[in-house]
């Protein structure tokens, strides 16, 4: 399993628009046989801070996922919207096992 986090920063002034887009994408990309879990979370303190928290069943399936259209109509949406280019950071789950999923 591979557990990514893609910390966003939104600029002020769209960050409605980006949970519209975000929220569409992960519903979309939950229906995705290698994608077992995609969190959309916000930050309690900056409401412009998000992590997207995506569990895939293997090390390929992101690059599945990138080719999904609804992935990159996402993409193309949310650029614009971004403050800073998004940072994404991989994991391997501790627990529970792979095999609870």
């Amino acid at each position: 399993m591979l557990i990514m986090h893609v910390h966003v920063m939104v600029k002020q002034g769209f960050i409605e628009a980006f949970k519209t887009a975000t929220v569409e994408n992960a519903k979309m990309s939950i229906k995705e046989p290698g994608i077992v879990r995609f969190d959309i979370v916000q930050s309690k303190d900056d409401s412009a801070k998000f992590i997207l928290i995506e569990a895939y069943r293997t090390s390929e399936d992101p690059a599945r996922h990138k080719e999904t259209d609804h992935y990159k109509k996402w993409r193309d949406e949310v650029e614009k919207m971004m403050a800073e280019p998004r940072a994404s950071f991989k994991f391997s789950n501790v627990f529970p096992m792979e095999n609870a999923w």
